[in-house]
């Protein structure tokens, strides 16, 4: 059997002989590190995906209102993520954030929609 040593901290392994870290902390480390640039662009999307769809929810309790831009701006609602654009037949177009959308008006006024299940 040969002595193996964790690509991570470089201490001996100790146990299994498939074994590749020492440790869990180790092979965490060692993950995150390997993920990181596309885990943190993937967390910095849904983060704002999840304040997007509160900012909805909270705004929408009824499950259609209408709101200003400016509201939901102050919010800090980010018009550039969403989950879904959606054109209906005549020719309406909303924007999804999961089951909750909203739909531009005129003036500056938004309509806050939640998609019923189907």
């Amino acid at each position: 059997m040969e002595n193996l040593t964790c690509p991570e901290c470089g201490d001996k392994i100790v146990g299994r002989s498939d074994k590749k870290f020492c440790s869990d902390a180790c092979r965490n480390a060692f993950n995150n590190k390997q993920n990181k640039t596309t885990t943190n662009f993937m967390r910095n999307v849904n983060n704002k995906l999840r304040k997007n769809y509160r900012i909805l929810s909270e705004n929408n309790p009824e499950g259609k209102t209408k709101i200003s831009r400016q509201k939901l701006l102050s919010a800090g609602f980010d018009f550039d993520f969403v989950t879904q654009p959606v054109t209906y037949k005549n020719g309406a177009q909303y924007f999804f954030v999961y089951d909750q959308g909203y739909k531009m008006l005129d003036n500056d006024w938004i309509l806050l929609v939640k998609k019923q299940n189907e």
